[in-house]
């Protein structure tokens, strides 16, 4: 497409150009509906509600739609995921946009890389998909904190999903960002967005009967045209899930002449820390793995529910189907041995210089990345103290706490205390605390700030005099420790602790699992890349590895263990994960 560059008297070159055109029309006698593309002609009314019925232009049109995370799925794979939508049947692709991927940092926005969200929604276009978007602000999609930036906790007044006056304020110069991005893309426009969702499940929460209508007009002031929509989770919907194979379901729906999504067609992965949280009785947090039990697996392969969704899509679409692509290979590499080790404690020099504090600083008002404080990963409390005794505070989410190097228990929701031995002399009080998600659903969003919240107690009396360490893990970290700095894997390693290992990959580089049998909890990182977590207690037993972030030859693997480590990483071509499936 060409550009323009005009570098003087703009207002005069502008005026010539506009007469040249003018004249030209009217020597030709063209309408002005002449210069609007053939493609655009037609497209008068994007989709609207009629009756029980979807209508496009002036077409019954019912949305066989799917869901896909372009975030939870590498880049190089998004179009291998689509054309596996479109060919099971389905004409619509359905994903969330994250606030808080986009915006790590207030006022600086991503959408680079694997955030790109236009390149994906004109992909689905490109592969024959029409596309709902959900911009939110707020999303849940299992992501921390529902997909909300977690500097918004600065705020101690914060009222999240709400017109207050803090959130409201963020939230639109947000979408005066993302609208601008977003609005080209729509139906009217040429492009694939059909409709647009208004924040997500609002009726489960509704804390402020303004904050619903404030969301619309942010959309439609900012030029989202399309149809606008909602997504509830009503009473009645629990009601109607039927065990079994997802096809009952589906047909039933269909057959009533409905429209429907299937979330997730393809769940993907959490890679990194985007996980959120449930707390209602117990805190528990979501696992890396967002398999969902899908209709594709956690690695894009087919299911039974595939292929009989396809058939089911194919016996109504009334047109064959695209043929779906080939299943993209796995492998089993051989297993990798750590040959270098670092301590948590000989890492410290060698990281950015630690906050200083007199009492404790939650992770979100640390005045870390230009004043954004830490949104995810883990943060390092150190004091002294000169006493032993009963330790006891508010940790978010879980705290192992050291005497010096030495473990000596942990603080979490249920475990409110932890014993300190009697030692002689000064002893340096640790605390590794970290943040395992913040809730992405319930009513407590407000209250989703961690690491250690408020006073640190030792014997009643609050502890005093704090260097504070962020341990975000974001890339390019392990860049500053790098080289001769590591040391071999001794006999007995003092943790918490880094592992390195080297995978080599002989020729073109395949899909895999990564097993750790024998470690205990941890991070795991391949080429710089941030798989996610584990933790020996389950139910997720691997963490995919993509092939596309293999390189052929020499791949960097680092573990983060905090406890135990095993003799080897290992990998699989299956991976070994409970699973389950909703439809909305």
């Amino acid at each position: 497409m060409p550009t323009w560059s005009v570098r003087r008297r703009p207002g005069r070159t502008l005026g010539l150009l506009l007469l040249v055109i003018l004249s030209f029309l009217v020597l030709r006698r063209w309408s002005w509906r002449g210069l609007v593309p053939t493609w655009l002609r037609h497209r008068h009314s994007g989709l609207q509600a009629k009756g029980q019925n979807f209508m496009l232009e002036d077409s019954t049109f019912w949305i066989f739609g799917g869901s896909i995370h372009y975030f939870r799925v590498p880049r190089e794979y998004w179009r291998d995921r689509l054309l596996k939508l479109r060919a099971c049947g389905l004409n619509t692709l359905t994903t969330y946009v994250p606030w808080n991927l986009h915006e790590p940092e207030r006022g600086k926005f991503d959408f680079s890389g694997n955030l790109d969200l236009e390149a994906f929604v004109l992909l689905a276009a490109e592969v024959g998909l029409w596309v709902i978007l959900r911009p939110g602000p707020y999303v849940c999609s299992e992501l921390d904190l529902g997909g909300l930036p977690s500097w918004l906790l600065q705020d101690s007044g914060m009222r999240l999903r709400t017109t207050y006056k803090g959130f409201a304020d963020a939230v639109d110069l947000y979408f005066d960002h993302l609208m601008s991005r977003v609005v080209p893309l729509q139906y009217r426009y040429g492009g694939p967005v059909i409709a647009v969702q208004v924040e997500n499940e609002y009726g489960s929460y509704n804390r402020d009967p303004a904050y619903m209508p404030y969301v619309k007009r942010a959309l439609e002031d900012r030029g989202i045209v399309e149809l606008l929509l909602t997504s509830d989770n009503k009473d009645g919907l629990s009601k109607g899930v039927v065990d079994g194979e997802v096809l009952k379901t589906v047909s039933a729906i269909v057959d009533a002449g409905s429209s429907i999504n299937l979330y997730m067609f393809h769940g993907g992965t959490n890679f990194g820390f985007m996980n959120g949280a449930l707390h209602f009785q117990d805190y528990k947090s979501d696992v890396t793995s967002y398999d969902y039990d899908a209709v594709l697996t956690e690695a894009g392969d087919y299911t039974a529910k595939y292929v009989k969704l396809r058939e089911f899509f194919g016996s109504v679409s009334g047109a064959p189907l695209p043929l779906p692509p080939d299943l993209l290979p796995k492998t089993t590499y051989e297993a990798v041995k750590p040959v270098f080790c670092l301590s948590l404690w000989d890492v410290l020099p060698y990281l950015e210089e630690p906050v200083s504090s007199e009492k404790p600083v939650n992770m979100e008002n640390l005045p870390i990345n230009d004043g954004n404080g830490q949104s995810f990963g883990y943060t390092l409390y150190e004091t002294t103290i000169t006493s032993s005794g009963t330790l006891s505070g508010l940790v978010r989410d879980r705290g192992q706490v050291f005497v010096n190097t030495v473990s000596v228990g942990f603080l979490d929701y249920k475990r409110k205390e932890v014993t300190i031995p009697l030692i002689q002399g000064f002893i340096l009080l640790r605390i590794l605390v970290e943040n395992c998600g913040r809730v992405n659903y319930g009513d407590n969003i407000d209250d989703q700030r961690k690491g250690l919240i408020g006073d640190l107690y030792l014997n009643d009396s609050p502890l005093r005099g704090f260097k504070i360490y962020s341990l975000e893990m974001k890339k390019g970290f392990f860049k500053s420790f790098l080289g001769d700095k590591w040391n071999p894997v001794p006999d007995v390693p003092t943790f918490p602790a880094f592992f390195l290992g080297v995978l080599s990959v002989p020729l073109s580089p395949y899909d895999t699992f990564m097993k750790l049998e024998g470690w205990e909890k941890g991070v795991v990182f391949v080429n710089g890349q941030n798989l996610g977590r584990y933790w020996n207690v389950g139910p997720q037993e691997t963490l995919y590895l993509p092939g596309v972030w293999l390189a052929e030859g020499i791949n960097q693997v680092i573990v983060f263990e905090e406890k135990m480590a095993g003799p080897m990483i290992q990998f699989t071509e299956t991976p070994h994960l409970g699973r389950r499936q909703y439809v909305d």
